[in-house]
C-alpha cells in the first residue's frame, strides 16, 4: 500500500471509476467511468524523473482517449440511427462497440500500444495496467459480446500473438505483456461462455499475476540474463518465481489450471473442440517462455558472480505478501476441489 496520500487518493478514484463503468445502466455512465479511471491513472504512471514513464504514459493517454472518444462517437451514432434504447436491432453492433473496448483491454491485434507502454512503467503499474485497468472493458464487453466469427478471430488472434510474441523477448515486461494479451484471449472465450466463467478466470489470473509481479520485484531483475546473477540467499523468491510461473502458464498441480480447465470443458460442450486445441497448443509456447524464465530456479548447481556480495534488502511487508500470494497459487486448487467436495 502506497504511504503517498496523492498515490491513494488516486488509486481510490482510479477503483471508483471502474465500479461506475461496471455498475452503470447507460452507455453514456460508462464511458464516464472510463475516463475517471483513465485520469487517475495517468497521474500513477508519470514520473517527471524517468523519460520512459513519461513517454509510457503519454502513449498510454492517447491510445485511451482515442479508443473512448471511438466508444462515445459509435454510442451516439447507434442510438441517432436506431433505437434509442436498445442495440441488438444490427447484427454488426456488438462489433462496432466491441472494438474501441477491445483496444482499451489490449487485445491483438489491437496490441500495438501495450508492450511499449508496459517498458517504461513502474512494477506497481504494471500490475495494475494487467489487472485492474481490463476490469472494466471487459465488463462491458460481456453485455455484447457473442459466439461469432468476429469474437472467435479475435480471440485466436490474441491467444496466437501472445504466444508468439513472447519468444524472442528478453526484458520481463514485455514476457509479461505478451502473457497477458494470451490470458485476454482465455478471458475472452470465458466472457463468449458465460460471466461466471469470466469472474473466475479474472480473479484467478489477477492473483497470480501479482504473485509473479511481487516475485520479480522482490528480486529486482528486468531481464531474463539478470535471474542468474541474482544472489544464491534468496532461494525462496526462486522457487516463488517458478511456482508462479508454472502456475500462470496453466500446469496441473497449480491454481492456475483450473479456471482453463473449466473453459476447455465449456468450449467442448459448445462443440468448440477445434479452437479449444489450438488454445492449448498457444498456451504450451507461453509455458515454454516462462520455463526459459525460471530457468535458472530449479539448477541444482548454479553460476553466481564474484561482485554479486550485496544481499536483497527488501521489507519484510513485501517478502510476506509475495509468499502469501505464491502459497495461493501453490496450494489454490487443491483447496477448491476439497471445498467442491465437501459442498
Amino acid at each position: 500500500m502506497p504511504s503517498n496520500p496523492t498515490k491513494i487518493l488516486l488509486l481510490i478514484t482510479l477503483v471508483s471509476g471502474v465500479l461506475v463503468s461496471v455498475s452503470s445502466n447507460s452507455w453514456l455512465g460508462a464511458w464516464m467511468g472510463l475516463e475517471i479511471n483513465l485520469m487517475s491513472f495517468i497521474p500513477l504512471m508519470s514520473n517527471v524523473k524517468n523519460m520512459y514513464n513519461t513517454e509510457a504514459s503519454l502513449k498510454y493517454f492517447i491510445v485511451q482517449a482515442l479508443a473512448s472518444a471511438t466508444l462515445l462517437f459509435m454510442v451516439v451514432m447507434k442510438t441517432l440511427t436506431e433505437d434509442l434504447f436498445t442495440l441488438d436491432e444490427n447484427a454488426y453492433t456488438p462489433m462496432i462497440v466491441c472494438t474501441p473496448l477491445l483496444l482499451k483491454s489490449g487485445a491483438a491485434p489491437l496490441h500495438w500500444w501495450f508492450p511499449g507502454v508496459m517498458e517504461g512503467l513502474s512494477w506497481e503499474n504494471c500490475a495494475l495496467l494487467m489487472t485492474v485497468q481490463k476490469a472494466a472493458p471487459l465488463m462491458l464487453m460481456s453485455y455484447l459480446i457473442e459466439i461469432n466469427i468476429f469474437t472467435l478471430s479475435i480471440i485466436l488472434t490474441s491467444t496466437i500473438v501472445g504466444a508468439i510474441g513472447g519468444l524472442n523477448q528478453t526484458s520481463m515486461r514485455k514476457i509479461l505483456t505478451y502473457s497477458s494479451i494470451n490470458h485476454t484471449g482465455w478471458m475472452l472465450t470465458a466472457l463468449a461462455m458465460g460471466e461466471n466463467l469470466w469472474m473466475t478466470y479474472f480473479t484467478v489470473y489477477s492473483i497470480l499475476t501479482l504473485t509473479v509481479v511481487s516475485a520479480i520485484k522482490l528480486s529486482g531483475v528486468s531481464f531474463i540474463n539478470q535471474i542468474m546473477m541474482t544472489n544464491k540467499e534468496i532461494a525462496l523468491m526462486k522457487l516463488m518465481m517458478f511456482t508462479s510461473l508454472l502456475s500462470l502458464g496453466g500446469l496441473p498441480p497449480f491454481l492456475g489450471f483450473l479456471p482453463k480447465w473449466i473453459i476447455i470443458q465449456a468450449m467442448i460442450m459448445n462443440k468448440l473442440a477445434p479452437m479449444a486445441t489450438l488454445m492449448v497448443v498457444t498456451s504450451l509456447i507461453t509455458l515454454y517462455y516462462y520455463l526459459k524464465i525460471s530457468y535458472s530456479s530449479f539448477m541444482i548447481s548454479s553460476t553466481e558472480h564474484k561482485w554479486n556480495l550485496t544481499s536483497s534488502k527488501t521489507s519484510k511487508t513485501q517478502s510476506t505478501s509475495a509468499l502469501l500470494l505464491s502459497s495461493i497459487s501453490l496450494t489454490g486448487m487443491m483447496v477448491c476441489t476439497i471445498i467442491s467436495n465437501i459442498l
